[in-house]
């Protein structure tokens, strides 16, 4: 006679609680206290997860199938980390990326430093789709800017993140950008059209206010430049910048206009900047191509924030995010599959009657992840995943999900004096998060415009993708 098999039950609330209770607990534990990466923390996490599903009834043959499941969600999104890590690798050869930056510095001017300041990161980010790269090399040397100008710290501070922040939320290339379309089920394209009107009010709210601090707070000295001018040197004299080298971003640009996939666009950006590179840069063979593709571009110009910014790319150097990403969905499937995320998030959608409200939940609780769990990928993950089916059943765009994760996982994770990125921030810029933290506009303001604009059904869609003030109409 077959042996008859258990069948799992319904995990009671606090069980659930103690699975993501212990993974909270652990990555604050491993970030803050022993200060190692969240890889590990979380892959315990997800073991944590598949021994109370064992526990409630399911065989380990379901919790594999769980984890497969959550990893399957992930797939396109890797594969397109994977051709970022190589686009980035290839343009940084091929001059592209150096060339976005050095037409971005051009742009300083000391009367409108805040402003200026914001657009270079803001330019930079979107080349580079990082905000740690960012502010770690063209952030310190407008910090440097600043202070000769006479500026306040924290007010340079707050626009060099914002503009970093900018970028790194709407770029293409960046893990973030990807990773949260990822978690709602939608590609990274329809994600970032539909996050483009949101994060444009907000950025020209945030430039504005900059350009009126800059006009108001510039003492009238004379501005010193140097950083700058030795910044814009070391990169012409390593590369021939021409114009023509900011073709491959605009090709980008338009196949994603022109509803391309991502996966074919992304590569026709890789292809375009590899040809510019090998006809305009004298260094530039196919085999350094080839290199910087799979590890990464690498150069020593003698100017350290310039080889810290230019010495990046490359599919290797992907890997970190990728492998975070698998291992989160194993955690998100085993605790979505056995049910664990559906009790918790039963308890809390109680609190989300219409979809507005669900939209300011979700963004809620991002940024009590970035808090309690602080590790920006996390507060996009795990929201993600705990508030995805009820997006279904309210009978939502994902987009909506993938946009509210975004407007607030990403940016709010600088404003966290214990985040991995408010210590990063922190520590590069020479100041306290509490004291950059009220002039981070574009952080702080990006959940708020979001949330306004949900109630008005601007940043909420239907399942056909139509934004809900256009069928109140």
């Amino acid at each position: 006679m077959e042996k008859e098999n258990k069948t799992p039950r319904l995990p009671k609330l606090w069980e659930a609680l103690l699975t993501l209770g212990f993974l909270v607990a652990l990555m604050a534990a491993a970030i803050l206290v022993y200060e190692v990466d969240p890889h590990i923390p979380m892959f315990i996490g997800a073991l944590a997860a598949a021994l109370m599903a064992l526990r409630l009834g399911y065989r380990w043959k379901d919790v594999e199938n769980f984890m497969f499941d959550g990893i399957q969600r992930v797939l396109q999104s890797l594969i397109i980390l994977i051709i970022i890590g190589i686009l980035i690798g290839v343009w940084l050869n091929a001059g592209v990326v150096p060339a976005m930056i050095y037409y971005g510095l051009k742009i300083l001017s000391p009367s409108t430093f805040l402003m200026a300041a914001m657009l270079v990161c803001s330019v930079t980010s979107l080349a580079t789709g990082t905000s740690w790269g960012t502010v770690g090399t063209v952030g310190v040397a407008l910090m440097g800017i600043g202070l000769g100008l006479g500026m306040d710290p924290a007010m340079t501070a707050g626009a060099i993140l914002s503009g970093a922040y900018f970028g790194d939320k709407i770029s293409p290339f960046s893990e973030t950008t990807n990773l949260a379309p990822a978690m709602a089920g939608t590609d990274v394209m329809t994600h970032v059209k539909f996050m483009l009107m949101p994060t444009a009010v907000v950025y020209v709210i945030t430039l504005g206010v900059f350009g009126v601090l800059s006009f108001t707070q510039y003492s009238g000295g004379t501005a010193d430049l140097s950083s700058v001018t030795q910044f814009s040197d070391a990169l012409s004299e390593l590369f021939h910048i021409s114009p023509i080298l900011l073709l491959p971003p605009v090709v980008v640009i338009v196949a994603v206009a022109c509803k391309m996939p991502a996966i074919p666009g992304i590569t026709l950006g890789v292809v375009v900047g590899g040809i510019l590179g090998l006809i305009l840069q004298p260094d530039c063979t196919l085999g350094t191509l080839l290199e910087s593709a799979t590890n990464g571009f690498s150069c020593e110009t003698g100017v350290y924030e310039v080889d810290e910014l230019l010495n990046s790319g490359g599919l290797m150097n992907m890997m970190y995010s990728i492998s975070l990403a698998i291992i989160a969905m194993m955690f998100g499937g085993v605790m979505e599959g056995s049910r664990q995320l559906e009790v918790i998030v039963d308890r809390l959608k109680k609190l989300a009657k219409t979809p507005a409200s669900l939209v300011n939940l979700t963004q809620a609780t991002c940024v009590v992840s970035n808090v309690v769990m602080p590790e920006q990928y996390i507060s996009i993950v795990v929201p993600g995943r705990m508030y995805a089916e009820e997006y279904g059943k309210m009978k939502l765009h994902p987009k909506t999900l993938s946009n509210a994760l975004e407007s607030a996982g990403t940016v709010t994770s600088a404003l966290v004096p214990w985040n991995t990125c408010g210590v990063f921030m922190a520590t590069t810029l020479g100041l306290s998060t509490l004291s950059y933290a009220p002039w981070a506009i574009f952080n702080w303001l990006m959940p708020i415009v979001v949330a306004v604009m949900a109630i008005m059904g601007l940043t909420v869609a239907d399942e056909n993708g139509v934004r809900l003030s256009k069928k109140k109409k």
